[in-house]
């Protein structure tokens, strides 16, 4: 169910939109319930010529269901959101590729493996802000950065993972359609901040294995004809 939320375009996102209107409709709920009740009781319990005020000990009852019900309602969404982390932030599925991501001020360093298919080798393809990932493959992402805190967040992937200095996070998606999209900083990261703008690119497994071979060093016109 999407109302207001951007398109959700990765395996796990639909899940995070079903637990934020599950949380959206109980807390609307409850709001609505408690200023209901807290008008009908001004109303009801408002001070009239010749009422005296009373006092009242409660009721153990009542009570008891106020604090009961809540309760229940917390141990649901204690054990609903468990699940949903555990997917969305728990050991990655096998990727089907792995990407490396260097945050700095104020752009984003993005790495692939190059025909050796290892990352942090010497024919490693570089680029900067410009993210292109396959569709209906798996993806780990190796989220670094290179001086202060970054955040990286895609909204249509209901994912926002901070950069943080010394340390490399990893977050997994699987892009269920093609598109293109925005990866903004979510992290005021100095001066430049409103500057650091990436692009992302999601498309077929062919169309992304063309762009990957694109970003390849052309030989020298020598070095083929030898």
């Amino acid at each position: 169910m999407r109302v207001w939320l951007p398109e959700a375009v990765t395996t796990t996102a639909p899940e995070i939109d079903r637990l934020f209107y599950i949380l959206l409709g109980i807390t609307g709920a409850v709001f609505l319930l408690v200023q209901l009740t807290l008008i009908a009781f001004v109303v009801r319990y408002r001070g009239r010529p010749g009422r005296r005020a009373g006092y009242t000990h409660g009721n153990l009852t009542v009570e008891i269901v106020w604090t009961v019900i809540p309760a229940l309602i917390l141990v649901y969404l204690a054990v609903h959101s468990q699940h949903v982390w555990a997917k969305v932030r728990g050991a990655p599925p096998p990727p089907d590729l792995e990407v490396e991501i260097t945050a700095e001020q104020f752009a984003w360093n993005i790495r692939y493996a190059g025909p050796d298919g290892a990352l942090g080798s010497a024919d490693d393809l570089l680029t900067i802000n410009q993210l292109h990932l396959p569709v209906g493959q798996t993806v780990l992402i190796h989220l670094k950065s290179k001086d202060v805190i970054h955040s990286f967040f895609v909204p249509q992937f209901r994912v926002k993972q901070d950069a943080v200095p010394g340390l490399t996070t990893r977050l997994w998606i699987e892009a269920t359609q093609a598109g293109q999209f925005e990866i903004a900083c979510a992290e005021l990261c100095g001066l430049g901040h409103y500057r650091m703008r990436g692009f992302l690119t999601l498309e077929p497994a062919e169309a992304f294995q063309q762009w990957l071979a694109s970003q390849a060093p052309q030989a020298e016109p020598s070095e083929q004809s030898s």
